[in-house]
């Protein structure tokens, strides 16, 4: 039996490659597959949505049952082992589980302090962050521009998750690429100004970033991410801690239209002060 406890990010990560993978090496329903396997209807839909630890037999039939060897099998378990813990650490490139992360999400808290978010970043600032980062080879960087662009999906839906991004203004003032990299920049976020604030930069605030996404059926996970992790935490110390800072912030960062003033006095910066030497990030 499925052993069921709190599904974390990686767990409903990969239980939905579960899923894809019934779909795409089979035709068998969710309930067919229970049926074949002798479990309880309800067992294919809680591995394949996370909420359940499988044991390596359960897994084992599964993935035979798709089709895949003992070193597809190997892999995998290696994979889920750590699944469901609180503290989940991952290579900055891989980016599924923090699309899907971000997906589902009901409501998210942004805060970066250096750098624009991903989710509100332009192709052309993003593809010169990548390149000033170093952190990337060279033939990597358009696909990872491509995946971040992807993301921002989430904020074109209907059905959108509730945002609010605040940007200390030290993001606005390091320079990434050249100024009309900067100018454009700028205009994409005057355009989601109703859900940015803007940090001033003379406030201090003790965080180097941070992320906070809450679930309608799922535990809150706070994330960060520097140049060599992504960590997704769901320790309900961190999350209260993580949200001290959110509260922190609401209550020194500018309100909605002081924002957009902020946002457009950079667009409205004379080019050659765009140029001038400085902060330069690329």
């Amino acid at each position: 039996m499925a052993q069921s406890i709190p599904s974390t990010a990686y767990s409903r990560d990969l239980g939905d490659e579960l899923r894809r993978l019934r779909e795409t090496c089979t035709d068998f329903k969710g309930a067919e597959v229970a049926a074949r396997l002798g479990w309880d209807p309800s067992k294919v839909s809680t591995i394949e949505h996370g909420k359940a630890r499988p044991s390596e037999i359960d897994l084992v039939q599964f993935l035979t049952m798709c089709g895949k060897d003992i070193d597809f099998f190997e892999d995998f378990k290696r994979r889920y082992r750590n699944a469901f813990e609180e503290y989940i650490v991952q290579v900055p490139d891989n980016v599924r589980t923090l699309a899907m992360a971000e997906a589902t999400a009901k409501t998210m808290l942004n805060y970066d302090t250096l750098t624009v978010p991903g989710l509100t970043q332009t192709e052309r600032y993003a593809d010169a962050l990548y390149r000033v980062a170093g952190v990337a080879v060279e033939e990597r960087i358009p696909a990872l521009v491509r995946a971040r662009m992807d993301r921002q999906a989430v904020l074109r839906r209907h059905d959108r998750p509730t945002c609010l991004f605040y940007i200390h203004e030290l993001a606005l003032r390091q320079q990434v690429g050249d100024a009309q990299i900067m100018e454009d920049q700028y205009l994409q976020l005057l355009f989601y100004a109703h859900i940015v604030r803007i940090v001033p930069a003379d406030v201090i605030v003790n965080s180097a970033g941070v992320r906070l996404w809450e679930y309608e059926k799922a535990m809150p996970i706070a994330y960060s991410e520097t140049d060599l992790t992504q960590v997704f935490v769901q320790d309900r110390g961190a999350i209260a801690r993580t949200r001290l800072i959110f509260d922190r912030l609401a209550e020194v960062a500018l309100d909605e239209e002081q924002s957009r003033r902020k946002l457009a006095e950079y667009v409205n910066l004379p080019r050659e002060d765009l140029d001038a030497p400085g902060q330069h990030l690329a």
